[in-house]
């Protein structure tokens, strides 16, 4: 009987990527020419799409009204956004569960994709439904807790929003199986991931835990090396360091004036981030199913129980 690793999930990601590097070198094309529309987008974005995105990244709490305008202004590119992540995350699962449909480096936007995109939205739903209940219930304990004093009201307040966070993680990581689940079984479920996941709390948690650890320490290590190069080759050109700003901070009134060389190396060097992001951070879920889905909790432990 296999046993899960956490370490060995965590880490499944770089496996894949460095076993399967045609499939890789796919996904970091797409995943830049991604980078490259999403550039093109900005610049020639109208001015409509350009307040809404001040709106949603404003920090004053927009009306309702606002919210709601900003959002369907922002439609098309969060539609595409979501397209470009549910087709990053099936490749990574048809390339563990599907080893052999090796097709255009495993990517599709077919009636996988589109399930995942379907899921992600209910699941979405589902979280704000449920931050209103955490919420009204946190408010809830705080009046109650207030008629015990002000310092009695903040330690219990300080508690209550240490176990929502901790319950809102719990029900995250036990759910986490459902888009593999969905991918796997070609119909969108949500719940049978909990069944999976009983008794596998922690595993899983380690598992996502050190997979974005490794994500977090890689990517600012790839982005000091990409610094320190750039400011390497402008002083080398005789510039100034300080122009090392227009990289992570184009100018976005002409094309021209956008696509710069450095930005061009930097949307690549993004690219190649963005693709080994998606693997390390798709690839324990993909593993944890195919492991528990032939060899489920359930049968594990009555397996147990009758041997005693």
């Amino acid at each position: 009987m296999q046993v899960f690793s956490a370490s060995d999930a965590a880490l499944e990601g770089f496996r894949i990527t460095r076993e399967n590097p045609w499939a890789f070198a796919r996904w970091v094309l797409v995943s830049f020419l991604v980078s490259v529309l999403g550039a093109v987008v900005t610049v020639s974005m109208p001015a409509e799409v350009r307040d809404a995105l001040a709106t949603i990244n404003s920090d004053d709490t927009p009306t309702l009204t606002k919210l709601l305008d900003a959002l369907l202004a922002l439609a098309p590119l969060l539609l595409f956004g979501l397209a470009v992540q549910c087709m990053m995350a099936a490749a990574v699962y048809r390339l563990i569960l599907r080893h052999d449909d090796t097709r255009f480096g495993y990517l599709r936007l077919g009636v996988d994709e589109v399930r995942l995109m379907a899921l992600t939205v209910i699941c979405v739903l589902l979280f704000i439904v449920l931050m209103v209940l955490v919420t009204l219930g946190a408010a809830l304990i705080m009046a109650v807790a207030s008629f015990a004093g002000q310092a009695v009201a903040i330690f219990i307040g300080s508690i209550t929003e240490f176990v929502l966070i901790g319950l809102l993680v719990y029900l995250g990581v036990r759910l986490s199986l459902a888009p593999v689940a969905t991918f796997a079984e070609k119909r969108i479920t949500i719940f049978e991931s909990w069944g999976l996941t009983r008794g596998q709390f922690w595993r899983l948690f380690g598992a996502y835990v050190l997979a974005l650890a490794c994500v977090v320490v890689l990517g600012f290590l790839a982005l000091v090396i990409f610094t320190a190069v750039v400011g390497v080759v402008l002083l080398a050109t005789g510039r100034q360091l300080t122009d090392l700003a227009v990289v992570f901070t184009p100018d976005e009134t002409s094309f021209r004036s956008y696509f710069t060389p450095a930005l061009v190396a930097y949307m690549f060097v993004g690219s190649v981030f963005s693709a080994l992001y998606y693997a390390v951070i798709a690839a324990p879920g993909a593993v944890a199913y195919q492991m528990w889905h032939l060899d489920p909790p359930g049968a594990r432990l009555a397996a147990q129980a009758e041997h005693g």
